[in-house]
């Protein structure tokens, strides 16, 4: 059975990017029979903090050595966390612009998940490496101000895409498709624009 993992980085009951990201959900769910849908809403996750025990967990595993009781319990509450994330064929994230780049729950999600042994691995002589085989990911972008086309830095810097991008490049996923819909406050026709996004998005699902 294939799973899609609906990763809503928004705290917005009216998001405007997670109501783009569901066009591509329910046009999804259409296709393909039987998919199984996880959502995860970042604001309602209990997302715990990457503390000292978390990061010296990390480090053990990086450099092989075994964790204490308090490392160990710290690693499995995220191997758990970030293995929920891995058992997702298709990821689709709702991603607001905030001051050029992710929502900081986002960003401590990824810094949560994103470890070695689980979605990256090391190599001395050629450096890092994905685990992440097979996976395809769907980004939707929203901004109030910014835009592709808009002057830079004056209407904003695109910190968002280029990190979105380079993080799930590093954990193996190279399949990446985009949905922007921005910007959405200085756009004169920017409801016609939000019904071209879902369209959009509903295409590129089906």
């Amino acid at each position: 059975m294939t799973k899609l993992l609906y990763i809503n980085a928004s705290p917005r009951a009216e998001s405007r990017s997670a109501a783009v990201a569901h066009a591509y959900i329910d046009a999804a769910i259409a296709a393909t029979p039987g998919l199984e849908i996880d959502t995860i809403k970042l604001w309602d996750e209990p997302l715990p903090a990457f503390d000292g025990d978390r990061a010296n967990a990390k480090l053990a595993i990086i450099t092989g050595q075994d964790h204490n009781d308090g490392q160990k319990t710290a690693w499995d509450e995220i191997t758990s966390i970030a293995q929920r994330f891995i058992a997702a064929d298709t990821y689709v994230f709702a991603v607001p612009m905030w001051n050029g780049g992710i929502p900081y729950r986002l960003k401590q999600y990824i810094d949560i998940i994103h470890q070695p042994g689980l979605l990256f691995g090391l190599d001395p002589a050629t450096g890092y490496f994905g685990l992440l085989t097979g996976k395809r990911a769907v980004l939707v972008y929203t901004s109030g101000a910014f835009s592709p086309a808009a002057p830079s830095p004056a209407y904003g810097i695109d910190h968002q895409s280029t990190y979105m991008r380079a993080w799930l490049n590093q954990a193996g996923v190279s399949d990446i498709a985009e949905i922007r819909y921005q910007p959405t406050l200085l756009d004169p026709d920017s409801e016609a624009a939000f019904e071209r996004a879902k369209q959009a998005a509903a295409a590129l699902a089906a």
